[in-house]
């Protein structure tokens, strides 16, 4: 059995006497593509802005390989080796490829947000962002201005940023939203690559993405786990069906 590398115990979040979390617990595998599906405000991403402390939880512990991460920043929960994406793109436009990922890159190699020109004789740190480039298929585009990309590539870029401290677990939140089939099936194929040998943990409404992609999906509902287990189990399951997937289950 491989080990648990993020575990959530009993975790809820209430904004005043709303509660949008109610009493998750979840246990993620080393190495496990893990897909969250649920209908819309079934709270998703207020799931991953807990786990990736942007908010706190109201009461719960949330454990990263062991440790304890409970209402430690987000910042800190990185250096940690877990990152994340985000529903809306979130790139430096008027920056270049490679300028966005070396700046992704500078605080996980201890440099802080430097001068521009002391990061241009950093050598491991150039090298470093050039490798990542190269890593999401960007190298012959590095010094492309980041917003004049395609829709598409520019949420590939911001994977590429996500990925680029060498976090063993990635968090992505609806990496396909607003593509087209072939875009997706494109952004898809460039997951699987860039994620192989780390933990995935990924939030995303297209089911044909969901059990094309996971190893494992939970299934959360009015801010609850009504089901975890394997795509085909999720599939059959009566509850899953009533509660979210109906005749996408066929």
């Amino acid at each position: 059995m491989p080990d648990v590398v993020l575990s959530l115990k009993g975790i809820r979040k209430n904004f005043g006497e709303s509660e949008i979390i109610s009493g998750v617990d979840l246990d993620v595998f080393q190495g496990e593509r893990h897909a969250i599906i649920g209908p819309n405000g079934a709270g998703k991403s207020t799931l991953f802005n807990l786990i990736s402390g942007l908010y706190k939880v109201s009461k719960g512990k949330i454990e990263l390989n062991g440790k304890d991460v409970t209402g430690i920043s987000p910042h800190k929960i990185n250096r940690l080796g877990l990152s994340r994406s985000f529903q809306t793109t979130n790139i430096f436009p008027n920056m270049s490829i490679f300028e966005n990922i070396r700046c992704a890159l500078l605080w996980s190699m201890e440099f802080g947000y430097a001068f521009w020109h002391i990061c241009d004789r950093k050598k491991e740190l150039n090298e470093k962002a050039r490798g990542v480039v190269k890593q999401i298929g960007m190298d012959d585009r590095a010094f492309m201005t980041a917003g004049s990309l395609s829709y598409a590539d520019q949420r590939a870029l911001e994977i590429g940023i996500t990925i680029a401290s060498g976090a063993e677990i990635i968090l992505l939140d609806e990496p396909t939203a607003g593509m087209s089939r072939g875009e997706t099936e494109r952004t898809v194929a460039f997951i699987r690559k860039v994620t192989e040998g780390k933990t995935l943990i990924i939030v995303e409404h297209d089911m044909g993405v969901v059990f094309d992609v996971a190893d494992r999906i939970s299934v959360l509902v009015y801010g609850e786990i009504i089901a975890t287990d394997t795509p085909d189990a999720i599939r059959r399951n009566p509850k899953v069906q009533e509660a979210y997937l109906g005749r996408e289950a066929g």
